[in-house]
């Protein structure tokens, strides 16, 4: 009786085991190819749920199913007019036939370098095909920036503002990178579903440069401000100093007015106050002429006849 349940419980745990070993499971994300001996068994399983195989000689290869990333590796590319970028590509992709894929591609790491190898020479072929305004824009719309690039001849004439005319443009560009490289890519089982341009620049060497035009141009447009400014500022100045000496010579003016009244209604004043003594008036005059003439210091030598010392001839210490 013990040996016939020792029996069961093996049987039972066999029949577990292998039972577990011959399912799997298949989520929204997942597609399974199931192999046999490294041959492809049957269809591919795209459906999420349950699924069962024969244990140990079938084996599930799993595969995504929804988009995955493809980022290509920067690179240094002339444009059509000979104009060196550093270019930057991002792709989005996904396996539309997993058997095609596992049979050629085999894995994710493998199919990423297909990717490398179909997608970066394409890129490659369209910006060399083209000049670099049209791998930067699309569409012919009108530029706008916070100073407009302005071109002026050399008479000085009215300035015109650079156009630039868009024939194929950065969207169809990317979209013929999509078709050239789409039908090599149909051969892996893999689907290009978008290809873009994350980054362009220049290359090292001429960033410089450029950038030293950039701040070369924006210094002379600052410069123009500068000297429109100190130009007005001058203008402003002509205006206050021509104010102000308007201002001041009315104010001298009035001023010379009011001092000439002053004077002569003082001079008036005086006129009819010493006209009442002559004497008096010939006597204060005199002393005043004594006060500006002479010093301790000073010596005169005179007759005694003179007039100038007549109100000192009666002077006794």
């Amino acid at each position: 009786m013990n040996n016939k349940i020792i029996a069961i419980i093996i049987i039972l745990a066999v029949a577990a085991i292998a039972l577990y070993s011959s399912a799997y499971i298949i989520d929204e994300t997942e597609q399974v190819v199931v192999t046999r001996f490294g041959e492809v068994i049957g269809e591919a399983k795209t459906d999420p749920g349950l699924y069962f195989k024969l244990p140990v000689v079938d084996i599930p290869n799993f595969f995504p199913k929804n988009l995955q990333e493809w980022d290509g590796d920067p690179g240094q590319i002339p444009t059509l007019d000979k104009t060196y970028i550093w270019v930057d590509t991002f792709g989005r992709w996904k396996i539309v036939d997993p058997i095609k894929f596992f049979q050629t591609a085999g894995n994710m790491i493998s199919a990423l370098n297909r990717l490398d190898e179909i997608i970066d020479p394409a890129v490659r072929n369209f910006v060399t095909s083209y000049s670099l305004i049209e791998t930067v824009r699309k569409s012919n719309r009108e530029l706008i920036f916070e100073f407009d690039e302005l071109k002026q001849d050399e008479a000085g004439k009215k300035a015109t503002k650079k156009q630039y005319a868009i024939e194929f443009g950065r969207q169809k560009i990317t979209e013929g990178i999509m078709k050239q490289a789409q039908p090599k890519l149909s051969e892996f089982g893999i689907e290009l579903v978008d290809v873009e341009i994350k980054r362009i620049n220049y290359v090292q060497e001429v960033r410089r440069s450029v950038y030293d035009r950039m701040i070369a141009e924006r210094k002379q447009i600052a410069e123009k401000f500068r000297s429109e400014g100190q130009g007005e500022a001058r203008k402003w100045q002509g205006k206050k100093e021509r104010e102000l000496k308007r201002i001041t010579s009315g104010a001298y003016k009035t001023a010379q007015v009011i001092k000439g009244k002053a004077d002569a209604k003082v001079t008036k004043t005086l006129a009819n106050a010493f006209g009442m003594d002559p004497e008096f008036y010939s006597f204060i005059k005199t002393l005043e002429i004594y006060n500006s003439t002479f010093d301790k210091e000073s010596t005169v030598v005179l007759s005694t006849d003179s007039e100038f010392l007549k109100y000192l001839k009666g002077y006794k210490k």
